[in-house]
């Protein structure tokens, strides 16, 4: 009885380790956009880039912002290893001001979630 729950636990542990060998793992360009200052009502869109460096299919499973004011969007099909993938990100710039906003990405990668940040000042036409 005690080889057969040792063979059992080395089996187990032997499955574990071959699952953890096939991650996904998520590398972007930057973490950080900067649009710097921009006119109000400017295309507020802008493009994190990354790449799957793991060995195992990226799941994208959701990509949400800290406000209303920042509309992200998530590639709808799994990123191949190797390959590169882009996370769309707007924001409103009818909206005067700093622009400090997260973008947190869930995924299947080897770190499930991850926090991305998008920085600058809208301004009007007329102070600049």
């Amino acid at each position: 009885m005690k080889k057969l729950i040792a063979i059992a636990v080395f089996v187990l542990a032997g499955v574990g380790v071959a699952t953890a060998q096939n991650t996904a793992k998520m590398e972007f360009k930057t973490e950080t956009i900067d649009y710097g200052e921009i006119k109000k009502g400017s295309d507020g869109v802008r493009v994190f880039e990354f790449t799957n460096t793991g060995n195992a299919p990226l799941v994208i499973e959701n990509v949400t912002s800290s406000c209303g004011c920042t509309i992200p969007k998530k590639p709808e099909e799994a990123i191949m290893p190797g390959e590169t993938g882009e996370i769309e990100v707007k924001y409103d710039t009818k909206r005067v001001g700093p622009i400090r906003k997260t973008v947190t990405v869930y995924s299947n990668s080897d770190v499930p979630t991850k926090a991305l940040k998008i920085k600058g000042k809208v301004v009007d036409e007329d102070t600049l």
